[in-house]
């Protein structure tokens, strides 16, 4: 945090200290009214007292209003400073499947909450208990003691409140949370479930976790409530008491009346930030597991240290016997993997479905990094470049496209504050995607998002396209980029790669369709997670050829031997 935050925090502590000092105007104003006023009949004693009383009151309206403010800025503060690292980390831990940790936005936000609520101003409250106490100590020991004895009372009720509802508040919102994340993943393949007919099963499933969320939720608001009942209903004897005690007193001729008034009043000042912590638990309990899951992201997931900022590198990629294995004993995704590719080549990764190619994609665009062997682009490690430099030098085009929720201009742009129309246009002239996105009726100003109806899959893919090409990137990484396109969209994606190479660039595509290698120089053959072949496209292309040749006779000698 910084020099802000704790001088927010600092004022906050400055301002109570003003307030609950004024908390004592209505006791002491009561004392002089019962034992001077009343006792002396003076006119003018009253209104002095109460002229007093009115200018002590606007004070502490003042520094009150003033510490309610500064108290929701320190929510704000916290928000501002941390919701950035938070998406970060969340990002990093998404992008580079990175062993899920706690922590969320949701987290952060219960977090700010809780900094912002009165919850928070009865903590800084809760000091003067002690001193209010005293000060009825003051007024007759055993009014004292009474109020130390409910004081007592109210602190065991808050333990055992903690004690008894802190795991199955827990539990409640893990089961809440695994509800919500079903029902997002359901609406999310809505029209998938629709038209098979799986409404009712998702919708039973829904149910049958929903419920078991709301009984554990429940169970525990349900133990809260009643610490927080007990709480009023003891709070408001124990003053109906102090009342009591204080008039015996009074007969007994040990008080005076002012004394037994005022004595309640503070009683009741004493206990309400204790009353304020009880009601308002959940909201505590749920900041802090908020704050520790918080903490915990952030400790896993810290911030890049920043790096010296290299110029933009030749397209020149080469890999040096890359091994990837995502977790220790298991097999090898990519073993041994080299290649090379120089400016303006385009190399083809061909294999069957599992044999790495998406995996090596994901380690050329940085989102990967092997366990072992070297990728360099320009004579640098990858790693030399931090993840926003090289995304400004690699345009990556995934298998699985997502759009943003928010304009073509601005999908194509990577949502850019201030995106170059220039480069937009240019970008999706040069994926074929131009002439479509104007026969639209916003034209690059239509709004889309992950389930837009007003593309194809295939004008989807070229979308795409033009995102990953809109930095000008030296090397470009294409992951199946032509599986929902159709003969125009191929002939569209060849002529892209076919500028990117007159201008010097590098390509590499993923793909196990024959229209996709029309523009490589090189195929590299990739079977389980090891290069089979590798070299110039027409030798592998014929090698290929001849081994199935080879296989189909095998075959047919075998089937008449038999």
């Amino acid at each position: 945090m910084n020099l802000r935050f704790y001088g927010i925090i600092g004022a906050v502590a400055v301002f109570s200290v003003f307030t609950n000092a004024l908390m004592l105007t209505g006791p002491l104003f009561m004392l002089q009214v019962y034992d001077r006023v009343l006792a002396s009949r003076s006119e003018e004693t009253l209104v002095a007292l109460f002229s007093l009383v009115a200018g002590l009151y606007l004070l502490y309206a003042l520094f009150e209003y003033a510490r309610s403010r500064a108290i929701a800025r320190v929510g704000a503060q916290v928000q501002s400073e941390l919701a950035p690292s938070v998406l970060r980390a969340l990002l990093e831990q998404s992008a580079l499947k990175k062993k899920p940790v706690p922590g969320t936005i949701q987290d952060l936000d219960a977090v700010r909450s809780f900094l912002g609520s009165p919850v928070l101003l009865a903590l800084f409250d809760l000091p003067w208990t002690p001193l209010f106490i005293a000060a009825i100590f003051l007024f007759h020991p055993l009014l004292g003691w009474l109020a130390v004895a409910g004081g007592g009372v109210l602190v065991v009720v808050a333990l055992l409140n903690q004690f008894l509802t802190a795991r199955k508040t827990e539990q409640g919102n893990a089961l809440t949370g695994s509800a919500q994340g079903f029902a997002r993943s359901i609406t999310d393949r809505s029209e998938y479930v629709w038209a098979q007919g799986m409404q009712s099963a998702v919708l039973a499933r829904f149910q049958r976790a929903q419920d078991e969320a709301l009984t554990q939720s429940m169970g525990a608001n349900d133990w809260t409530g009643s610490f927080s009942s007990f709480t009023k209903a003891f709070r408001l004897f124990l003053q109906s008491a102090m009342l009591a005690l204080g008039g015996w007193l009074v007969l007994q001729q040990q008080l005076t009346p002012g004394a037994m008034i005022a004595g309640s009043i503070l009683l009741g000042r004493a206990l309400a930030p204790i009353d304020m912590a009880i009601g308002q638990w959940p909201m505590v309990q749920r900041a802090r597991r908020g704050w520790r899951d918080v903490k915990i992201l952030l400790a896993e997931r810290p911030a890049p240290e920043p790096t010296t900022e290299l110029p933009q590198p030749e397209a020149h990629l080469s890999l040096r016997d890359v091994t990837v294995i995502f977790r220790p004993g298991d097999p090898a995704i990519l073993s041994q993997v080299s290649l090379d590719v120089k400016p303006g080549g385009a190399l083809g990764v061909i294999g069957r479905s599992g044999s790495g190619k998406s995996t090596l994609a994901r380690v050329l665009a940085g989102l990967l990094t092997p366990v072992q062997g070297e990728v360099r682009l320009g004579g640098a490690s990858l790693s030399h470049y931090g993840p926003e430099t090289l995304g400004r030098h690699v345009g990556y085009l995934p298998q699985d496209i997502q759009l943003f929720e928010a304009s073509i201009a601005e999908n194509i742009a990577q949502l850019d504050l201030e995106p170059d129309a220039g480069r937009i246009v240019a970008a999706a002239q040069k994926a074929r995607v131009h002439d479509i996105i104007l026969s639209l009726p916003e034209g690059y100003d239509t709004i889309i998002g992950p389930a837009s109806t007003q593309l194809s899959g295939g004008q989807k893919q070229r979308l795409a396209l033009a995102r990953a090409l809109y930095r000008d990137p030296v090397l470009l990484i294409l992951d199946e980029p032509n599986s929902a396109l159709d003969a125009e969209g191929s002939n569209a994606l060849n002529e892209a790669i076919a500028v990117m190479k007159r201008e010097g660039r590098s390509v590499i595509i993923m793909t196990h369709r024959p229209t996709a290698i029309q523009s490589c120089d090189e195929l590299l053959v990739l079977e389980r997670g090891k290069v089979t072949a590798y070299g110039p496209r027409d030798e592998i292309i014929r090698s290929m050829m001849t081994n199935a040749e080879r296989v189909k006779k095998s075959m047919k000698i075998g089937a008449v031997g038999e």
